[in-house]
């Protein structure tokens, strides 16, 4: 049965850009925002979830390049 429009929560993600050392993108990831102080915990969460992904997948798992907060203002 579909939920009805709006009962989501707002604000229990924000949403990252990575870029990767071969220089591939990943975009909108999610990262739960109650581990978030900052943009630098999302970065060793995403690693993690790689490093999973790489086993399940029996693929390598990729370097991260880069990562931006998707909808961040650019300096």
């Amino acid at each position: 049965m579909a939920k009805k429009p709006g009962t989501n929560p707002k604000g229990e993600f924000a949403f990252f850009n990575v870029v990767y050392a071969d220089d591939s993108l990943r975009s909108n990831r999610r990262v739960p925002t109650e581990l978030l102080d900052g943009d630098a915990p999302a970065r060793s969460y995403i690693m993690e979830q790689d490093r999973e992904i790489a086993e399940k997948s029996d693929r390598p798992q990729l370097e991260i390049k880069s990562i931006s907060r998707v909808g961040a203002k650019k300096k």
